[in-house]
């Protein structure tokens, strides 16, 4: 027996069940536009399911569909799955069953997450430990790649373009001067003025200028600015490569024959190897204009006795110790930059946690790396 359920562009019809077998035919316009005219909900609509072993959805008559069909046809699956009833989908035209076909897969796929049992502190501790040796292996062979690349470039059989060194150099060194100047002038008058409050009890207020001289050309100056590229230039590079991965360019690349480690990483690493002691040097001075305005301001100093004092107490050693650093340093943010970029996933989200884990590694590596310079250099007498 038939049993016209809907007088909109968008029909059912029900037929049986018969032998077990319970037919739902659909004509019309099966769209999203005429599908919301019409109520035709399978709970509200299908009988009784009692003695229904099959449903057999019948497409035939339908004159035009969209999303709206592939819906109904899934409502349709969820509403025989809940019943323990077969469902035979088959007349759906090979677009609709297609998607169908995607939507089930994908729920049936879904698995519910298991609880993660706790773990212990000195668990946590060990795999985090083996998670950062892992992470410097992977910095080591990604810096052993570049060294070669280096080695490419100095022999002139470099795939690296000059325009993008060039460009890489205005965009982290010029274009970073604001940032630099802010942070390391800020820097400079608070030294002065934590050594000011010391010294002024001893009556040794001038030394204020050792404290600051020393402090920025040794130590602050060249952290402060690499931490500052780590935030600014090293998660841009992560950025631009992660989106590159996600975009298949990188691979694209490869499949050309141009090395990405040449085109991509190579300019990045020389642009800061070359400007981030450039902007060191800068960085120190302008900490070093931050101190002596403390000085003056507070402590009654006249610009001759900061400068001669400055002068007198930061030498050239000192100097040459911190650009090296600067110059480590510098490695340490491109490698990182570039490494977490190239390791990107496939997803939006990926490139955010490239980022993110380029801006961690930098950081984590230039404490560990200055540390380790200042007590090479503290064993050598520098």
């Amino acid at each position: 027996m038939a049993e016209p359920t809907s007088q909109t562009s968008a029909s059912l019809v029900i037929d049986g069940p018969s032998d077990g077998v319970l037919s739902v035919r659909a004509a019309g316009s099966w769209t999203l536009a005429a599908i919301s005219k019409a109520s035709i909900s399978p709970e509200e609509r299908l009988p009784a399911t009692d003695g229904v072993s099959r449903l057999v959805l019948d497409v035939a008559d339908v004159e035009e569909w969209d999303s709206g069909l592939v819906t109904f046809a899934l409502n349709l699956q969820r509403f025989c799955d809940a019943r323990k009833i077969g469902f035979d989908g088959k007349g759906l035209p090979a677009g609709a069953s297609r998607l169908l076909d995607l939507a089930v897969s994908g729920q049936r796929g879904a698995v519910a997450p298991h609880p993660v049992a706790p773990t212990s502190v000195l668990a946590d501790i060990g795999s985090e430990t083996a998670a950062g040796f892992h992470a410097a292996g992977d910095m080591l062979g990604f810096f052993g790649e570049s060294l070669q690349a280096v080695g490419r470039w100095i022999g002139g059989r470099s795939r690296m373009r000059m325009s993008d060194l060039y460009a890489i150099i205005e965009e982290c060194g010029p274009r970073a001067l604001p940032i630099v100047t802010l942070i390391n002038f800020l820097i400079g008058m608070i030294m002065a003025f934590v050594g000011a409050v010391q010294l002024q009890a001893f009556g040794a207020q001038i030394f204020v200028a050792n404290l600051v001289g020393i402090a920025m050309v040794r130590e602050l100056g060249p952290v402060m600015t690499a931490i500052v590229l780590a935030g600014r230039t090293g998660a841009a590079f992560a950025a631009q490569l992660g989106t590159m991965t996600v975009n298949e360019e990188i691979a694209a690349l490869r499949t050309v024959g141009v090395p990405p480690i040449d085109f991509l990483v190579l300019p990045r690493m020389v642009a800061l190897v070359i400007m981030v002691p450039l902007l060191v040097i800068y960085a120190n001075i302008v900490g070093m204009l931050g101190g002596l305005l403390i000085g003056m301001a507070m402590l009654d100093l006249s610009f001759i006795e900061y400068f001669n004092q400055t002068a007198g107490a930061v030498s050239m050693t000192d100097w040459a110790g911190g650009l090296i650093k600067a110059g480590v340093f510098g490695v340490i943010v491109a490698v990182a930059g570039c490494m977490r970029g190239m390791q990107c996933g496939r997803s939006a989200s990926d490139v955010g946690i490239a980022t993110t884990s380029a801006v961690v590694t930098s950081i984590v590596f230039i404490i560990i790396l200055d540390a380790t310079l200042t007590v090479f250099y503290t064993v050598l007498g520098i």
